[in-house]
Formats: structure tokens, sequence, C-alpha cells
């Protein structure tokens, strides 16, 4: 079975559902959005694990043409954000053009199209649209013996809710953004949790709270207020780029925040030498919570600060020898975030994949076009996270940066984009320079940001409100075309 449309989206977390609502409200319907699962959601689907929520505020951490009056708290639990992109689906009609169901194999441009093959069916398509962010495939640490434990295995990502963990003895490995929220919702409910963590992150206090009915009642009657609100905490976020980018020496009075937000909550000086850091607050990802430092003080929990030296049947043990018996392992391990499975998947001019492309990093003009292949935009591409901020945000620039190259197209008749090579390259170069002086990559450590060769190819180096600046509009000067 085949099918042609003139655009394909893939991907239905928020970057696909924004790009497929923009793309119908500007008057194309000729596009289908391909998602591997069976309903909506990307990563607020995907991560199911106990005390998930979103470390962005709500009112910024949404749609602007789609904000939610009825967010339970400031900062939203899951399974909202998951229903709210449910809402967003169906009260924008975008349904209808998904296809379920539908895992990408490869896309590859033949003969002025892209061809994109699925567990299902092909499709061709004019133009291809990435949604695919980077928050999409778990990622496993090689631990020797692993292969032969006798208990059970799985990673935050894909959690097993059918695991009842009442009176099991669980080893987790990584205290990242998932750690620090599922730690302390299991605790309470094991009989031993076993903390193996290499590198201790900085916790920041968590200012949520819930939102008053009568607060929700003005935002449903009176939306600007919420607008309003909205403004403020981005424009508040933005501040803390100046820390981040220009000033990283701001960041050492935003640390004693932190070092006081630990001195309160663990009293115990041996575990709180376990548990701080060593490098400059803003490194690594800055991470909120106000239960995680409490859990790990609990008598059923051990923070491990030595390395893993292997699996056993019935444990872990570690390079100082010693074991400590289990009979569960989570993953906290985060996500494949410079080795994306798209890099083998898509595959441009002359059959030239991205992995091969970007033998040298992950580039890309506006982290959303890249030579080589034309007709093709990603979102959520190189360069374009953030450390501060909502990525919805930097979403909603590149969509409305697609949408423009699109009705230049249409305008000017062209049957094809490619971003010019020299224009992607002064972009990067831009960007790499602008990165030297960061927090990233001065604060002395080493992070989900970097790649093996210590180049900070995931983050946006400046305001977010440059970037949209940026990606106002498309200018056919950057790119080679071809007339219909």
């Amino acid at each position: 079975m085949s099918e042609r449309h003139r655009i394909v989206v893939i991907g239905t977390g928020f970057a696909g559902i924004g790009m497929a609502v923009r793309l119908k409200q500007a008057g194309y319907d000729d596009f289908v959005v391909l998602e591997r699962a069976e309903d909506v959601g990307g990563t607020w689907r995907d991560n199911t694990y106990p005390g998930c929520r979103c470390d962005v505020p709500s009112h910024l951490y949404s749609f602007s043409f789609a904000p939610n009056p009825d967010w339970s708290s400031t900062f939203s639990p899951q399974p909202e954000i998951e229903d709210y992109l449910r809402n967003v689906t169906e009260s924008y009609g975008v349904r209808p053009h998904i296809r379920f169901g539908n895992t990408v194999e490869s896309a590859r441009w033949v003969d002025g199209a892209w061809q994109i093959t699925t567990n299902q069916q092909t499709f061709t398509a004019d133009i291809l649209l990435s949604g695919m962010g980077p928050l999409a495939e778990p990622s496993y640490p090689k631990l020797p013996g692993i292969e032969d434990f006798e208990g059970e295995v799985f990673h935050s990502a894909r959690w097993n809710h059918d695991l009842n963990l009442s009176g099991r003895k669980v080893a987790v490995i990584g205290t990242g953004a998932s750690a620090i929220q599922f730690v302390p919702a299991i605790q309470p409910e094991v009989e031993e949790l076993h903390l193996f963590q290499r590198t201790p992150p900085w916790v920041m206090p968590r200012p949520d709270r819930k939102i008053t009915a009568a607060e929700k009642a003005i935002y449903r009657r009176f939306p600007l207020v919420q607008k309003a609100v909205r403004a403020g905490i981005y424009w508040g976020r933005e501040s803390m780029v100046l820390g981040f980018t220009k000033l990283p020496a701001i960041m050492k009075q935003a640390q004693k925040i932190a070092e006081t937000h630990l001195a309160h909550q663990v009293r115990d000086p041996l575990l709180r030498a376990k548990l701080t850091p060593d490098f400059t607050l803003g490194c690594k990802r800055v991470l909120i919570s106000d239960d995680y430092y409490p859990a790990l003080a609990r008598p059923n929990v051990e923070v491990v600060t030595d390395g893993i030296a292997e699996v056993t049947p019935t444990g872990i043990v570690t390079t100082e020898g010693v074991k400590h018996e289990v009979d569960t392992i989570i993953y906290g391990t985060g996500f494949k975030v410079t080795d994306l499975p798209v890099m083998d998947m898509v595959h441009g001019r002359d059959g030239v994949s991205l992995r091969e492309a970007w033998a040298d990093g992950m580039e890309a003009h506006l982290g959303t076009a890249i030579a080589g292949f034309p007709n093709f935009f990603m979102l959520i591409g190189p360069n374009t996270g953030l450390g501060h901020s909502s990525m919805v945000f930097m979403i909603e620039s590149q969509i409305a940066y697609i949408l423009d190259a699109l009705k230049t197209m249409d305008a000017q008749g062209l049957r094809e984009v490619e971003v010019r090579r020299d224009v992607q390259r002064a972009f990067v170069a831009g960007v790499r320079s602008s990165m030297r002086n960061t927090i990233w990559t001065r604060g002395g450590c080493t992070s989900w940001y970097l790649d093996s060769e210590g180049r900070n190819t995931t983050l946006w180096p400046s305001f977010t409100f440059r970037f949209r600046q940026l990606t106002r509009r498309f200018d056919p000067a950057e790119y080679q075309t071809l007339a219909m």
C-alpha cells in the first residue's frame, strides 16, 4: 500500500501536533502525520513513571494559540500534558491526518521526492518535516553481566506498571531529571533502594503550588490575564540566560540557593558530601525538587557513588568489590540525544545519511534546515534545546519559519529548496563561537549536552527571542532552489 501527499510530518509530540495544527490553519490539507504508537503525546505519552511532571511552568509549557486555563498546578503533571496534547489534536481537527502504528524505518530523497517506508506501508512526499524530538529513544548503559540478571529490568521511559514494587530491593541507576522524580515516588514503597550515582546534580527548590478554582475561572473568563501571566513567566525565565551564556559568574549566586537547599534537607554530613556536585550550577541540567533529598535521607535508601563493575544474577557489584543484592534494576539514564535514531533513518542527496552528514557533529541552519537534504526541515534540531525555558516557544518559532518556507515556495513556484552549505557553516560557526564562554562548556562537567568530541550541539546559546527573530522570515537567497 502506498500514499502520496505533498507533506509528511513524523511524530505527534508538541512538534508534530503543533506543525499539523498550523499547516491546517494555513490551508495546507494534503499532509499526513506518521506516528509509531497508537496515540499522540510523544515523550509525554511514553514517560509515565511515578512522579513524572514538567519542570517548566505550565502556562509557558503550552502552545501560544491554545492556552489551557485548567492546569491543576504551576508545574503540570504528565497525565495533564498528555491530555492537553490529545485535546489540541481533537479541537483543531488534525486527528484524521494521523496514521497511527506507522513506525518510520527509512526516508530517502529519490528523484525529487521523499520516499518514506514504515512498518506498514510507503509514503511519497514533496516535503518531509521531522517532529522526532531528542527525548524519544532511551539510553541504556553497557553493564557487564546484565543479561544474566534474574530480576526485573526496565528504563524509566518504559515503566513496568505491572510490577508491584512493594517489598522489593531496587537499584536505580542514574540521577538525572527522571530519577529525581520517580525516586521519591517509589521510596516509601520499596524495601530497599540503592541509588547508583555517577555525578550528583544541583537541585533547586521547586516553587510548585495548586492553581486555585478562582484563578482558573479568571483565566477562562479573561484569557488576556493568563496571557499576561505567561508573558511574566517567559521574561523571568529569559533573564536566566545571562547566567548561562553571558555572565557565568552569576551562576555562583544561584548555586548558593542550591547549596542552602541541600543543607536544609540533608542533615547527615556524609550523605550531604556525596550529594554535593563539584561543578558550577548550570553546567549540567538544573533540576528542581522538594522531595528528592528527603527521600535519599530515609533509612531504606543507600546512595552508592562507586562505579559499577558488573551485574550478577542477584545483584550489582561495585568497583570496590561491594555486592548489593537487588531484585529490580531501573534505569534513569536518559535518552539518545546526540545519537538520534533519525541519523540512520533519513538519507538525502546521493543516499547520504544524516549520520554521515554529521560526521563532524550535528549541525543545521537555524536548527531546522540541513545542506544535502532538500525539502527537509527538522523541528527541535541541533542547537535548539534550552536550559532555562520552554521548548514549545522554540518549536513555534521553527513552525513559523517552515510555514513561511512553504508560502515562499508556493509564491515563487519553487519545487525544491535546499540550504546552501556556506550559509549553514556560517550559522554553525556563529553558534559555536557563542558557545565558548557559556556555563555548559566552562562549568567543569560532562553532560548529555555535549557530544563525544565535547561539542555542545544540543543547546541554543542565547535568548529565545533572538532565535524567534532569526526564524521570523524564510530567506530563499540562503537556499539553492529549483523551479517547478
